[in-house]
């Protein structure tokens, strides 16, 4: 398994297969990759994408803005996927760490993740903090994680 930014490894076949994910919103994911969007909708940031070879096993982001506006938190991890195929294996929390590793050596002491999932969030060290109303007019549950060394 191997683990890297996409945005330091940029290649279009990538996109393809985060396209073909069964979740739409790595459908939106690979159109603001395609349409070189990502940064203008999510701020400064990274997609983390770990590959068995050429096989997409799991992804996240780690930017500045999320489907919560609020300027006060960030960085945010979202877009946390991981292929049918890989699920069990804890390949996701491997994800985040390297996400939430690259935010610590940014000098931010925490990470904020916006979802609608109860119980998944809490194995990898996230608190829940609130419900807030996203920008889709959706209620989302809002995580949050302490970043150490």
């Amino acid at each position: 398994m191997e683990i890297f930014d996409y945005f330091s490894n940029e290649q279009l076949s990538w996109i393809d297969k985060i396209r073909a994910c069964d979740w739409g919103a790595a459908k939106f994911l690979a159109d603001l990759l395609e349409q070189n969007k990502f940064h203008n909708v999510l701020g400064n940031g990274s997609l983390f994408i770990m590959a068995d070879g050429e096989k997409l096993v799991s992804f996240c982001t780690l930017t500045q803005r999320d489907c919560i506006k609020d300027d006060d938190m960030f960085p945010w991890v979202g877009f946390v996927f991981t292929s049918p195929e890989y699920r069990g294996k804890r390949y996701s929390g491997e994800i985040i760490n390297t996400a939430c590793k690259r935010a610590f050596l940014q000098g931010f002491e925490k990470v904020y993740l916006a979802t609608d999932h109860i119980g998944l969030y809490e194995k990898y060290d996230f608190t829940y903090m609130e419900s807030r109303i996203d920008i889709y007019g959706e209620e989302s549950r809002i995580y949050c994680r302490q970043l150490m060394e």
